[in-house]
């Protein structure tokens, strides 16, 4: 079985660990100038460096689909750029994951794959993809919807250590980020974290930097483009979250059973 996922950020990351650690080949689509934040945890550095490992898994930037099938082949993930998803013809994935987290669909069809799943807010179950999982933190975290849509986007971040929107740096103003810490730095209120245009990205709590815009990024006034993790494990910054494990999950699921795979293959998706 092939996957496509269009994203390659830290919970699109999680999904394609889970898919590759269960023998099933999976390319990622990204930008040309990727805006994960936690990067030492997200396939997208691929784009950057030409290679990513996260954990026991390497993504590997592909210049052209076929380059990208000959990747999978070989037990790699491959990351495309390819923005608008134009390599879809030529990759023909048994199901397709929109990871991309735009809490907004950005062009994904229910007709793209025998199998389109939607990740988060801005997708409906039987609209515009056969399944939903769900992103909110809380009870509802990696569950599957196959009617329906996940929960609202409410803007406020999930709650790490007792903290919430406190937890997520944003720029200050609009212009080219200058990063002055590296993820998995120890940090405490008050610390600057980066510049834009001489505006210093200022920690508002304590804790170890789990994600920060790469240097050279241009960003707008209140882009996200950092998070302090109060819990201050250093080890948590070159790991797999829990929430994008449990996302991970639910992707998994929602691949498995649309292709019939929970069921002896007997659905009337196809295989490959």
């Amino acid at each position: 079985m092939f996957v496509l996922i269009r994203g390659a950020g830290d919970i699109a990351s999680g999904a394609a660990i889970r898919l590759h650690r269960s023998g099933i080949a999976v390319v990622m689509t990204d930008t040309a100038r990727p805006t994960a934040i936690r990067r030492t945890v997200s396939f997208s550095g691929a784009v950057i460096s030409g290679s990513q490992r996260v954990e026991d898994v390497t993504a590997r930037l592909a210049k052209s689909p076929e380059e990208a099938l000959e990747m999978t082949a070989r037990g790699d993930i491959a990351v495309l750029v390819d923005e608008g998803c134009g390599c879809l013809d030529a990759l023909r994935p048994d199901a397709l994951v929109d990871a991309i987290l735009a809490k907004r669909n950005l062009g994904t069809r229910m007709d793209m794959a025998p199998a389109v799943v939607g990740v988060g807010p801005g997708f409906t179950a039987g609209e515009d993809c056969h399944a939903v999982v769900e992103t909110m933190r809380g009870h509802t975290l990696g569950r599957v919807y196959y009617e329906g849509s996940a929960l609202p986007n409410t803007a406020v971040p999930g709650l790490i250590g007792g903290y919430a929107g406190e937890r997520v740096l944003r720029a200050p103003a609009d212009g080219v980020f200058r990063q002055v810490l590296d993820i998995g730095a120890k940090v405490e209120a008050g610390d600057v974290a980066a510049y834009v245009g001489g505006v210093p990205m200022v920690c508002t709590i304590g804790g170890v930097l789990r994600g920060i815009l790469a240097d050279g990024t241009p960003v707008f006034k209140g882009m996200k483009a950092g998070d302090v993790d109060p819990r201050g494990n250093v080890e948590h910054c070159y790991t797999v979250s829990d929430k994008a494990l449990a996302v991970g999950g639910g992707v998994l699921e929602a691949v498995l059973r649309l292709s019939g795979a929970l069921n002896g293959g007997a659905g009337r998706w196809k295989t490959r």
